[in-house]
């Protein structure tokens, strides 16, 4: 019988201790790093259209069952009144003590069957409680390609157009015009004479559509994607650009899920797997693993919130809400202060901690330290380059009193003390000056990106 989380915890001497030392290499995306380069590509979803693939870096857990809608209004803070065959939205939980596990994206795919897509935390958590509760459901998980069997491919494909041109992509694919879809709305297409389901949606806060059907009809899709893109200049984008599409929409992809401490935790982490548990990386530490934890409002899912149905953890819920201490925001790091740390590779002496290019992230929840006159006041989650901003940036969740637009802070980059995780070298911190600025940081997307919330 493989290990527990309550068993790698135990094993390690905490849960801090746990997460920190992970074993675990930075998560990657297991397809094409890049198709030109990564510059190039992150360009195409601004100027032009790329297409991105994304088959292969979320798990998929299909929920069936009388119970199965039920669960999820269970479990998830959102208004699920009207939601319907057909319906997709962003899923958000938390624990009991209305902490954020985390999010994902949810399909109401047929009559009591649902998709729900994204990191396993979130998804682990939904299946304990069906598991463990009183549901009259099923569940089908499709891991990611790191985690699923080998030589198992994935059930469904995903695509994803992007870009100011990518309405015109589409009508060239369907021979005619793309049905209007709202923000976060869902159509059936069909595509080289298969039907296709279409999300409307944009990663990186420009225009585009995510495609999915089965697997074993990728190919042909495909080729009429790249087919009617020829003529506008349909640019391929890698694994290494995709990384960074959500520093540009503001999504905090994996900020540590609050099931280590409250009701029910202990028997959570005996069900869950000890490879399920992530890793932690950066600059804040802390002996208490409270003090990694967010609420939804901390980073910007406060317009998701419904306080219309029982739910777990909703009345902690509602007095967070009422006391709301952080805000989501964009910090953009000083030019000369990053060109400091890469210098420092070429110096005498220990180097600052390496800074990759174009996502700088080494560990599955990034955790540096934001700091004003040497105080703690925030937490940076998620660090890149986005070349349509020529600017170094991360999403953090500051103190409400630092969150101005404009403000000037400190972040420290690097360990101390130095973890045992793979992606770790000897190094030094560094300190950063970073600036606030308003998350997403792109004009289009703060301007665009969910004008039809759902």
């Amino acid at each position: 019988m493989s290990e527990s989380a309550a068993d790698v915890i135990d094993r390690a001497g905490g849960v801090v201790a746990a997460l920190r030392n992970a074993p675990d290499r930075p998560a990657i995306f297991p397809v094409t790093p890049e198709f030109t380069n990564w510059r190039s590509e992150q360009r195409a979803w601004r100027d032009g259209v790329a297409l991105l693939d994304q088959s292969h870096h979320m798990t998929d857990l299909f929920i069936s069952g009388p119970d199965a809608l039920k669960l999820l209004a269970d479990t998830g803070v959102n208004n699920f009144s009207r939601f319907a065959v057909g319906d997709a939205k962003q899923f958000v939980a938390v624990n009991h003590e209305g902490w954020l596990i985390g999010d994902a994206v949810l399909f109401y795919l047929e009559k009591e069957r649902f998709d729900l897509v994204g990191w396993y935390m979130v998804l682990d958590w939904v299946q304990f409680v069906g598991e463990t509760g009183d549901y009259d459901v099923t569940f089908e998980r499709d891991a990611n390609s790191i985690m699923r069997e080998h030589g198992k491919s994935p059930v469904l494909y995903r695509y994803e157009i992007q870009g100011p041109l990518a309405m015109a992509v589409m009508e060239r694919v369907l021979g005619g015009p793309v049905p209007e879809t709202k923000f976060f709305g869902t159509a059936k297409l069909t595509i080289a004479g298969v039907e296709v389901d279409s999300l409307r949606h944009g990663m990186a806060g420009q225009p585009g559509f995510e495609l999915f059907g089965p697997w074993e009809q990728r190919e042909g899709v495909r080729q009429a994607i790249l087919d009617a893109g020829r003529e506008f200049g349909l640019v391929l984008a890698g694994a290494r650009a995709y990384s960074t599409a959500n520093l540009e929409s503001a999504w905090v992809p994996s900020p540590i899920p609050a099931v280590f401490t409250g009701e029910r935790s202990e028997e959570y982490l005996r069900w869950l797997p000890g490879d399920r548990i992530g890793s932690s990386a950066g600059s804040f530490v802390s002996d208490d693993i409270e003090d990694y934890y967010l609420s939804p409002y901390d980073i910007g899912y406060g317009r998701t919130v419904a306080f219309d149905h029982d739910f777990i953890g909703r009345e902690a819920l509602e007095l967070r809400a009422a006391d709301q201490k952080r805000k989501k925001v964009t910090l953009v790091w000083n030019p000369v202060d990053v060109a400091a740390i890469q210098r420092s590779q070429y110096e005498p002496g220990s180097p600052a901690k390496y800074l990759e290019f174009p996502k700088a992230r080494y560990g599955l929840y990034q955790e540096d330290r934001v700091e004003k006159g040497g105080q703690l006041v925030g937490i940076s989650h998620d660090v890149g380059y986005v070349t349509n901003q020529q600017s170094f940036i991360s999403l953090a969740s500051v103190d409400l009193g630092y969150s101005d637009p404009g403000t000037e802070l400190e972040l420290v980059w690097g360990e101390d003390p130095i973890t045992a995780k793979p992606a770790v070298e000897e190094h030094r911190q560094a300190r950063v000056r970073v600036t606030v600025q308003p998350a997403p940081y792109s004009s289009f997307a703060r301007d665009n990106y969910r004008k039809n919330p759902s």
